[in-house]
């Protein structure tokens, strides 16, 4: 039985970062040239992170996410993801992916067991790609996205992460393209996490203001029932598009949110806001039981009552979480590092 934390929320979807590199710079998560990488070796081997998922299933978790960083740079990826998908007890095995390398992994990654991927699209304009996420490779991302088609993958979703001023303008084509693609978009309000240091309230374009615009384009948009603690609501156009909306910043979901964080190096956040993580990797190399990690897990989810996002939005004069030395301090704090 999954443990339940002090506000009733059980253990039930681990988000397992593979690497805290990434091949883009998007203003939102990784804005800066250089950062401080994590050491080689203190990476969690594939056979570490697979037996972690094992406890950690073992503890209540049924949906996996394998994210980054941007995971594809993670070599030999398919090899972690047939040994996860092995593991008894995952009901859901998924890749959230920028999309620049997946069109030459997507079959490999398919047949070895991934169930569902998540790609980021935050502009169908590749001009506006170089000027945000400083890549040039726009043209890749749609190949990657058209490979996925072709593998057979269904249920993809793209993310794409509206700020006001930047990409605002583009959420009708960005439906538009979802409903060409038979695929599902994503919206997520700009948070301020990690490397959005400069991140503003102004810059925020809201669920209410999203389905407005959609809503006068299309026609009205009606919820539809989902997945209690999953994080975006959805909603049906009248031509039957279905389309999402992750509102973390103006309508936080942190009473209902059962998902925690591993990252690459083995540390766990019960809360994509917090302080400070566990040291899973410390146990893990020297020598303790499964059953004993998975104890450290129960002990520490119940006592646990994060309400980060609710706590941030509650601030009367909120500014971006940390400033950009407060990042390089840690580079956990980063979410690129967390997974975000």
């Amino acid at each position: 039985m999954s443990p339940v934390d002090l506000l009733g929320r059980p253990l039930g979807s681990l988000r397992l970062s593979v690497t805290d590199r990434c091949n883009m710079r998007c203003r939102y998560c990784m804005p800066a040239d250089e950062y401080a990488w994590l050491p080689r070796s203190s990476l969690l081997t594939y056979e570490e992170m697979t037996r972690l998922a094992r406890i950690f299933i073992g503890e209540g978790v049924r949906k996996i996410r394998l994210t980054g960083g941007e995971p594809l740079l993670r070599h030999d990826l398919n090899i972690l993801v047939e040994l996860l998908a092995a593991v008894p007890g995952v009901e859901d095995l998924a890749l959230t992916t920028n999309g620049v390398l997946l069109a030459r992994h997507a079959e490999a990654l398919r047949t070895a067991g991934l169930r569902r991927l998540t790609i980021s699209l935050d502009t169908l304009r590749p001009d506006r790609m170089r000027r945000f996420a400083k890549s040039d490779r726009h043209a890749d991302v749609l190949a990657g996205i058209a490979a996925a088609q072709r593998a057979g993958f269904h249920g993809t979703k793209l993310n794409a992460v509206i700020i006001r001023g930047f990409n605002d303008d583009e959420l009708t084509s960005l439906v538009a393209f979802g409903r060409s693609e038979g695929i599902e978009v994503r919206f997520i309000e700009y948070m301020d996490v990690g490397g959005a240091t400069e991140w503003r309230a102004a810059d925020v374009l809201s669920r209410r203001e999203i389905l407005q615009r959609i809503g006068e384009a299309f026609g009205p948009a009606v919820p539809v029932p989902g997945e209690p603690r999953a994080p975006a609501d959805r909603f049906r156009l009248p031509d039957g598009t279905v389309f999402g909306v992750v509102a973390s910043t103006t309508a936080p979901f942190c009473q209902g949110c059962d998902r925690s964080r591993v990252t690459a190096d083995g540390h766990w956040f019960s809360c994509l806001y917090a302080g400070a993580g566990v040291d899973l990797r410390e146990p893990l190399r020297s020598g303790r039981s499964d059953a004993d990690v998975a104890e450290l897990i129960r002990r520490t989810w119940s006592a646990r009552r994060d309400r980060g996002a609710e706590e941030r939005a509650a601030l009367a004069d909120r500014g971006a979480l940390y400033a950009l030395e407060g990042l390089r301090a840690d580079p956990h704090r980063e979410m690129h590092t967390r997974g975000g």
